[in-house]
């Protein structure tokens, strides 16, 4: 009876530790997926008609986001958890820009990075989906000089 518990446990420590090895593999290949340029086409749901639409990088190496709002940089972090992504506090500078087009897209674009939880990579279009309803936040097409 001893011997069946303890086989228990050890099948039970490596189908977990091996689950979890798994995981990692799927969030990097995630990640390394995701590297490249984006240039923002819809924000919730609406085409984006500006000609400074806003733009981002993203990369494998270090989990970086950078861009452009079309006014001002952004810059930060961002998480995966399988299909699950999440960006961290993203430092934006401050300038004003004197088109209210672009700083309303400019707002959206952020708040729709905010809102995100998950995403999906299909035909070099990147879709951004929202935390609570899985509504789609942002659309980007992926730069294919990358």
């Amino acid at each position: 009876m001893k011997t069946l518990a303890t086989l228990s446990i050890l099948i039970f420590t490596i189908f977990f530790t091996s689950c979890d090895e798994t995981k990692k593999v799927i969030d990097v290949a995630g990640s390394v997926q995701l590297t490249g340029s984006y240039t923002v086409s819809s924000i919730n749901g609406k085409k984006l008609t500006n000609t400074t639409n806003p733009t981002f990088t993203m990369s494998a190496l270090d989990n970086s986001f950078r861009g452009t709002t079309g006014c001002n940089s952004v810059f930060g972090n961002y998480t995966l958890d399988l299909y699950s992504i999440g960006f961290g506090d993203l430092a934006v500078s401050e300038k004003m820009c004197m088109d209210k087009n672009i700083m309303k897209t400019e707002r959206d674009f952020l708040d729709a990075l905010n809102n995100t939880g998950s995403y999906d990579l299909q035909n070099g279009v990147l879709t951004f989906y929202s935390k609570t309803d899985r509504s789609v936040v942002l659309s980007a097409t992926k730069d294919t000089n990358n």
